[in-house]
């Protein structure tokens, strides 16, 4: 299938030391619009692992939609590439999976994961603490040592303590979110229950076109959200992103399934490549301003 080109703003390249599992294993081989409203408890009815990491906009909510539209594919390969904390392919459990983000301290971290990181650093829920780590964190991204393991460890700490669980980064590329206001914190021991169901999953960090799929493969996306602002790149994602996105998508010969906040023109886009669209009552939000209202949902499905 040939990829459409997301803009140049919206691409955020990997350092050039960067070797974050590229190789992508081959794909098993296997031999108009209709729209409602429901309601998806924010409880997950599958047994799924927790997310390491707390992340704005996690789709943990959505499994039970998700759970009957992979099932009968799931002899295929599993590809996400806007995979954010993993809630989906965590519950979801394929075999082989490609999982791919632009945020490229998010796949160092999860690449550390699939080969058995352990916690030597201090995790402790304290201001003076968070900026010695947020420090040292900035200072290995200067030093260009972003992907060691002590980088990997800095970056959980760093999304357990920080405020409402952002990730932030300034023009310079340093974390730049603040302290949180979290009374207690329940940090990991250990992640060894995430070794074996990694094992067979390629984390990789690029743009979307470079994304090399395969015509068989189950593709889930859930791109940045439709709104005003957002910080998912240096460069914003911007409404051309979601255009090229969505094309990139519906051209995709597979199953598709695609989630966004339902904006009109979100809907109207959706509706115009062919999507079947369902709307969803979505769970309360993360924003930057603590805002937790509820943001209504779109489930957008093709050759499903």
């Amino acid at each position: 299938m040939k990829s459409k080109t997301i803009p140049e703003r919206a691409r955020q390249r990997p350092h050039p030391e960067q070797r974050l599992n590229k190789r992508i294993p081959p794909a098993p081989a296997r031999a108009v619009v209709n729209a409602r409203t429901s309601a998806v408890s924010a409880t997950p009815n599958c047994d799924s692992l927790k997310p390491p990491l707390k992340w704005a906009g996690g789709k943990r909510w959505l499994l039970p939609k998700l759970v009957p539209l992979w099932e009968s594919e799931s002899s295929r390969r599993y590809v996400e590439p806007f995979c954010g904390g993993l809630a989906a392919p965590l519950g979801l459990r394929p075999k082989h999976a490609v999982l791919n983000d632009i945020n490229p301290h998010l796949i160092n971290f999860y690449t550390h994961l699939q080969h058995g990181l352990e916690l030597t650093i201090e995790m402790k829920n304290g201001e003076r603490r968070f900026y010695q780590h947020r420090s040292r964190f900035n200072q290995l991204i200067r030093d260009g040592k972003w992907l060691s393991a002590e980088a990997a460890q800095l970056f959980y700490y760093l999304n357990r303590t920080g405020f409402n669980g952002l990730c932030r980064f300034n023009q310079s590329g340093e974390f730049n979110v603040p302290f949180g206001t979290h009374r207690s914190i329940t940090y990991a021991t250990s992640f060894s229950q995430f070794q074996s169901i990694f094992e067979n999953w390629s984390f990789t960090n690029s743009d979307i076109s470079a994304l090399q799929i395969e015509d068989e493969d189950f593709i889930y996306a859930d791109p940045p959200y439709d709104v005003e602002f957002t910080t998912y790149s240096a460069g914003g994602f911007s409404w051309d992103d979601q255009v090229r996105t969505a094309e990139w998508l519906a051209a995709h010969p597979g199953p598709v399934v695609l989630s966004n906040q339902a904006t009109a023109r979100v809907v109207e886009l959706y509706e115009k490549l062919g999507f079947k669209i369902e709307y969803l009552a979505g769970p309360r939000r993360i924003s930057c301003t603590g805002d937790r209202s509820a943001a209504r949902e779109v489930l957008a499905t093709k050759g499903l």
